[in-house]
């Protein structure tokens, strides 16, 4: 068996021919590509917050390979090559894992809205490529120090203020490119997510430090002569004045200039958790401050945590004389 057979969820030895005949009940065959264009993406501009970014995806990795082909033509043997060709060019197990995760959402739905017969799309559904152990980069003090001065002397107007929010928050950077002033009760101390990544709201509970840093950005919004009210988003694009698309290009200057070329944005989260763990946060608390839905999540910081273990026993040692 090949490898990349093995990373599908059946060998492809075993996958009978489909049949000869449309099936009935089925709707006419189109390719991956009309059906991106004529159902999918009216349903994700809906459905999904970034539905641009999902169009990109599309493009750029699917359409002129699996894209051109009919539902009735994409077998695991295209699905394989799709796969396998990604890995020779040398794309991260993380990356091509988001791919495979958008045409199974596309074959999943082509299935419910009957272009798939109930029966052989199970068959297609590829495996996501294994990752090994999750990796996570906890910045020290002194390397926190060195991205926000090269933060500081980048020419980006706001990436200082963002870096430093995210270090001192938590917050995803998502979370804070499309943070509004009415989210944000700098009284009660509180930064209300709208929609998070688990698709709930959350609360990000603010430090001292972070209200200050809040005003301090209002302050910033007022020389470029940005507005502040309720309904404006706190970083704007002074030129366009309108919400930042992304902070990579800035990213990537700063964490050159701080000679941290390999740490990545998301990071500051990582290091966010570990700086309450080593100062005595429980994972529960780490939890509730990260806005994990589920424990699992948080527990990949476990290994952070002194080892209180043999401390605790003695409590009940204690107790029986």
């Amino acid at each position: 068996m090949g490898l990349f057979s093995k990373l599908l969820k059946h060998d492809t030895g075993s996958i009978t021919a489909p049949p000869s005949g449309p099936i009935a009940g089925l709707k006419p065959a189109v390719t991956l590509a009309e059906f991106f264009d004529t159902k999918y993406y009216p349903h994700a501009e809906s459905t999904r917050k970034r539905p641009k970014v999902v169009c990109q995806t599309f493009d750029k990795h699917m359409r002129s390979s699996i894209g051109v082909l009919r539902f009735d033509e994409l077998d695991n043997n295209a699905l394989d090559t799709w796969v396998r060709d990604q890995v020779k060019q040398r794309y991260l197990p993380g990356t091509i894992n988001k791919h495979i995760f958008l045409v199974n959402r596309l074959l999943n739905l082509a299935r419910r809205w009957g272009y798939i017969d109930q029966n052989t799309c199970e068959d297609r559904l590829i495996k996501r490529l294994p990752m090994g152990d999750y990796k996570q980069r906890f910045l020290t003090v002194e390397e926190i120090a060195k991205v926000l001065k090269s933060a500081q002397a980048d020419q980006h107007p706001f990436m200082h203020h963002i870096l430093k929010l995210l270090i001192l928050t938590g917050a995803r950077s998502g979370e804070a490119r499309l943070a509004r002033w009415c989210d944000i009760d700098l009284h009660k101390r509180i930064w209300t997510v709208p929609v998070s990544k688990n698709g709930r709201a959350r609360r990000i509970v603010l430090s001292g430090a972070a209200v200050e840093l809040l005003h301090e950005i209002r302050e910033r919004n007022a020389v470029f002569h940005l507005s502040t009210r309720q309904g404006e988003y706190v970083f704007q694009n002074p030129r366009f004045r309108r919400p930042y698309n992304c902070f990579f290009s800035s990213w990537e200057r700063i964490r050159q200039g701080a000679g941290l070329p390999n740490v990545r944005i998301h990071d500051l989260r990582h290091t966010y958790a570990s700086l309450l763990i080593n100062k005595g946060a429980s994972l529960y608390e780490v939890q509730k401050l990260l806005g994990h839905f589920h424990i699992s999540m948080t527990e990949r910081y476990a290994h952070l945590m002194p080892n209180t273990l043999a401390e605790r026993v003695e409590i009940v040692a204690g107790l029986v004389k």
